[in-house]
C-alpha cells in the first residue's frame, strides 16, 4: 500500500513541480535513491546476490505502481520526457561525478558504487535524449570496457547496469565500436550472476534485431553465444527467464547465417526444452517460433531435424493440443514444407489434420491455403492420389461461407490444382466449381471491387477448364444440380449457362492478370465451335477481346521471359536462399500449359470452324464488323 500511495504521491508532483526545481529534484533524487544506509536498498543488494533471477524479473518486468522503484523510475523517465533540455545536462554532470567519484577498480560496495549505478541507470532510460550530449563511443571506451574487466562479485550491481546501457543504446553503436560492444555482452553473458547474464541476454536480442547489426563482427563469437545460451537454460529456474533466453536463440536462428555448423546442438537443446516444457503454453509458443526460424535458416538441409521437429509438429496441430499453440504450429508447418527437398511419409501422413482444423474454424485460412498449396507443389500425384477428398472437403468448406478476402486467398490454390491436374481434379470439387459459376453470375459486383476481383479470378478458373479440359465444363454446366443452385442463388438463366459464362469473359478481361488474359481469349475462342447461333450474336465482342489480347501478347510474353530469367538467375546464383517451394511455384508458372498454347493459331483455326458451322451467318456476322476491328483482327491474325 506504501509504494501505492507513494506512486500517487510522485504523480502528482510532475503536476506541480516548477522548473526551477527540478534538476535540484533530480539531483537529489538519484543521490537518495540509491542510500546505501537505506534499508529497502541493502534489500535490494540482498536479493542481487541471494536470488539473482528474481532480482531480474521483479526489476524489470513489474508493473510499475506495484514497487518503489520502479515506480520512481517511471516518474523520473516522465519528468525527463517533459523536460529533456532542462534535465538532460544534470544527469550527464551527475554521471560524469559518479565515475569519477568511483573509479572502475572500486571493489567495495560504497555510497559511490551506488550512485554510480543509480547514474548508469538514469543514462540508460533516456538514451534517446542523451545522445546529443554523451558521446557512447567515449563513455564506453573510457569507462564502460573497463568496469567489465573488473570481475570482482560485488561488481555484479554495475554490470547488469552496463548490460542494460549496452542494450539501450544499440542505436548509437557504430561500425567502430560495434566488435567490442559484441565482445563485452558474450563476456556479461557468462558471468556467475543470473541478474546480470539474463541483463546481458536482453541486451544481445535488441543488437542482433537491429537493422546496423554486424554478422562480420559477430560470427566468431556465435560459438561461445550458443553454449552460453544452452547453460543459461539449464541454470535458470523460472519460467520467464527460459522465454527470454529462447528468445535470444530465437532471434538468433533468425539473424545470422551460420547455424548449420550448431544444428546438432540445437536439435538436442529444441528437443529437451520440449520434453521439459510440458504445461507451459507460453514457453511452447516461443519454442515453436524458434523451431521455425530454425527451419527456414536450415533451408534444403531442413531434414536433419525431422527425427526432432517433425513429433512437436505433429502434436501441435492435433486437433486435441491447447488452442494458443495451434497458430505457431500452423505457421511451422507451413515452412517445414516450403523448405522440405521433398516429401517425407511422416509431412503425407499429416494433412488430414488439416480438415479437422478448417472444419473448427476458419481462423487460419491464411496459412491453410498456404500448406495446401505447399502440399500440391511439393507431392503432387502422390499428394493428390492419397488425399484428393480431404482437399476436395477443405475447398467446399471454405468457398462460399468465408469473405471475399478468403475466397481470393483460396482461388489461386483450386487454379493450380487445375493447372497440375486439368483431368482428375475438376470432378473432385465438382460443388466447389459450381459455387464459382453461381458467383460469376450472380450480380452486386460494379461497385465492389473485392467483389468484381473474386467474379473474376473466378471467371479465369472456369475458364481454364474450358481450355484444358473442354468436355467437362460442358457436362458441368448442364448438371441439373447446377440449375437448383442457382435457382437458389436467385440467378435467373434465360440462356445457355456456357453462353453466360461468355459475357463474364468478355466483361472481366480488364479485370485480370496477362496470364488470365490469354486465359479467357482461349476461353473465347473455343466458344467459337460451339453449335449455338447465338455465337454469331457475340462474335464481334469475341473477337474484338480476342484482338486485343493477341496485341498485347508480346509485351506480356516480354515480362514473362523477364521473369523466366529471374527464375533462372536464382538458380544459378545462390538457390539455398530460396525457399524450395518458390523455386517449385516458379517453375510451375513457366511451364504452364496457357503459356505454350498459341492464341493466334487457336483463333484462327476456330473461326474456320466456326465459318464452316455457320456458313453464309457467319460471313454476314463478319461482315458486320466495323472496318477497323476487322483490320486489327487481320493485323493480329497476321493475315494480308
Amino acid at each position: 500500500m506504501y509504494a501505492v500511495n507513494k506512486s500517487i504521491l510522485l504523480n502528482a508532483i510532475t503536476q506541480s513541480m516548477q522548473s526551477s526545481v527540478l534538476s535540484q529534484w533530480l539531483h537529489d533524487f538519484i543521490r537518495n535513491e540509491y542510500d546505501i544506509s537505506d534499508p529497502p536498498h541493502s534489500s535490494d543488494l540482498e536479493e542481487l546476490y541471494q536470488n539473482p533471477e528474481s532480482f531480474h524479473h521483479e526489476q524489470d518486468m513489474v508493473q510499475w505502481t506495484e514497487k518503489l522503484r520502479p515506480c520512481a523510475e517511471a516518474l523520473y523517465i516522465v519528468l525527463f520526457e517533459n523536460h529533456s533540455q532542462l534535465l538532460g545536462p544534470v544527469v550527464v554532470s551527475l554521471l560524469q561525478e559518479a565515475m569519477k567519484g568511483c573509479p572502475t577498480s572500486v571493489t567495495e560496495i560504497t555510497p559511490g558504487l551506488l550512485l554510480k549505478d543509480a547514474a548508469y541507470g538514469a543514462a540508460a532510460y533516456v538514451y534517446y535524449e542523451l545522445s546529443n550530449l554523451l558521446s557512447f563511443k567515449d563513455w564506453y571506451n573510457g569507462a564502460l570496457s573497463l568496469e567489465l574487466s573488473n570481475d570482482h562479485p560485488n561488481m555484479h550491481i554495475i554490470h547488469r547496469k552496463v548490460a542494460l546501457i549496452l542494450g539501450q543504446w544499440v542505436s548509437e553503436v557504430k561500425d567502430d565500436t560495434k566488435r567490442q560492444v559484441y565482445c563485452g555482452l558474450i563476456k556479461l553473458l557468462q558471468e556467475k550472476n543470473l541478474s546480470v547474464r539474463l541483463a546481458a541476454c536482453r541486451s544481445l536480442c535488441l543488437h542482433v534485431e537491429d537493422a546496423n547489426f554486424s554478422e562480420q563482427e559477430f560470427v566468431d563469437l556465435l560459438p561461445i553465444c550458443w553454449d552460453s545460451c544452452f547453460k543459461l537454460v539449464e541454470e535458470v529456474q523460472e519460467f520467464d527467464s527460459k522465454v527470454q533466453v529462447l528468445n535470444l536463440i530465437s532471434v538468433l536462428i533468425a539473424h545470422v547465417s551460420e547455424v548449420i555448423p550448431f544444428a546438432e546442438k540445437l536439435v538436442q537443446f529444441f528437443h529437451k526444452v520440449w520434453e521439459e516444457s510440458s504445461g507451459e503454453s507460453l514457453l511452447q509458443i516461443q519454442l515453436l517460433i524458434a523451431l521455425r526460424n530454425f527451419v527456414v535458416a536450415l533451408g534444403g538441409q531442413s531434414p536433419i531435424c525431422y527425427n526432432m521437429l517433425l513429433p512437436i509438429l505433429r502434436k501441435g496441430i492435433d486437433i486435441n493440443c491447447p488452442d494458443e499453440l495451434l497458430e505457431d504450429s500452423m505457421l511451422l508447418w507451413e515452412a517445414t514444407l516450403s523448405h522440405a527437398p521433398s516429401l517425407v511419409p511422416q509431412l503425407l501422413a499429416c494433412f488430414p489434420c488439416l480438415v479437422e482444423i478448417m472444419e473448427r474454424s476458419f481462423d487460419h485460412l491464411q496459412v491453410a491455403v498456404s500448406i495446401i498449396e505447399d502440399y500440391i507443389i511439393l507431392g503432387g500425384s502422390e499428394f493428390l492420389s492419397m488425399h484428393a477428398s480431404s482437399v476436395a472437403r477443405i475447398l467446399d468448406l471454405v468457398v462460399g461461407n468465408v469473405t471475399d478476402r478468403g475466397i481470393l486467398s483460396t482461388l489461386p490454390v483450386i487454379d493450380i490444382l487445375i493447372q497440375c491436374f486439368p483431368a482428375e481434379v475438376p470432378p473432385l470439387i465438382s460443388n466447389v466449381l459450381q459455387k464459382l459459376i453461381v458467383i460469376c453470375l450472380s450480380g452486386r459486383d460494379d461497385y465492389d471491387p473485392s467483389k468484381t476481383a473474386v467474379k473474376a479470378s473466378s471467371a479465369a478458373i472456369l475458364a481454364r477448364i474450358l481450355v484444358m479440359n473442354t468436355n467437362y465444363l460442358a457436362q458441368l454446366t448442364a448438371e441439373p444440380s447446377l440449375l437448383l443452385l442457382l435457382q437458389k442463388a436467385g440467378v435467373p438463366i434465360k440462356d445457355n449457362i456456357l453462353l453466360c459464362l461468355v459475357d463474364i469473359w468478355l466483361d472481366k478481361v480488364d479485370n485480370v492478370s496477362s496470364t488470365q488474359r490469354k486465359t479467357f481469349g482461349l476461353a473465347l475462342s473455343i466458344i467459337l465451335t460451339l453449335r449455338l447461333p447465338q455465337v454469331l450474336d457475340k462474335l464481334d465482342q469475341i473477337l474484338s477481346v480476342c484482338t486485343t489480347v493477341m496485341l498485347s501478347e508480346n509485351n506480356d510474353l516480354s515480362e514473362e521471359e523477364s521473369s523466366g530469367d529471374n527464375m533462372s538467375s536464382s538458380r544459378s546464383h545462390g538457390e539455398g536462399t530460396v525457399p524450395s517451394k518458390e523455386l517449385r511455384r516458379r517453375q510451375i508458372k513457366y511451364s504452364d500449359p496457357i503459356n505454350q498454347l498459341s492464341l493466334e493459331t487457336s483463333v484462327r483455326e476456330n473461326l474456320q470452324t466456326c465459318a464452316a458451322l455457320h456458313g453464309e451467318s457467319f460471313n454476314s456476322a463478319i461482315g458486320n464488323m466495323h472496318a477497323a476491328a476487322l483490320e486489327q483482327l487481320k493485323k493480329a491474325l497476321k493475315m494480308p
